[in-house]
């Protein structure tokens, strides 16, 4: 099991277009991958659109993203590659 802690920093939040890219990201890797707020929020599967908008996380909030099974490693690395691209975390 891997885990990457980051900030969101999207003016906005995870709203619906950095969900859409989280969750088409996400969508390609056969581990299991759920993100929830690192102050001990819930977590949801981070390939369901509606898990991860229901968080509601709002800019400037800590996330934990965990990757577990075969492919975590490489998915770590393109999820976190593809939301630094956005600037949806730092």
């Amino acid at each position: 099991m891997k885990t990457l802690n980051a900030v969101v920093i999207d003016p906005v939040g995870l709203h619906a277009r950095p969900a859409t890219v989280a969750v088409s990201t996400a969508a390609k890797f056969k581990c299991s991958i759920t993100v929830g707020k690192a102050e001990g929020g819930k977590t949801v599967n981070m390939k369901s659109i509606m898990g991860v908008m229901g968080l509601g996380i709002p800019t400037q909030t800590e996330i934990v993203i965990t990757f577990d099974g075969e492919d975590e490693d490489v998915a770590l690395a393109t999820v976190e590659a593809k939301l630094r691209e956005q600037k949806v975390i730092a």
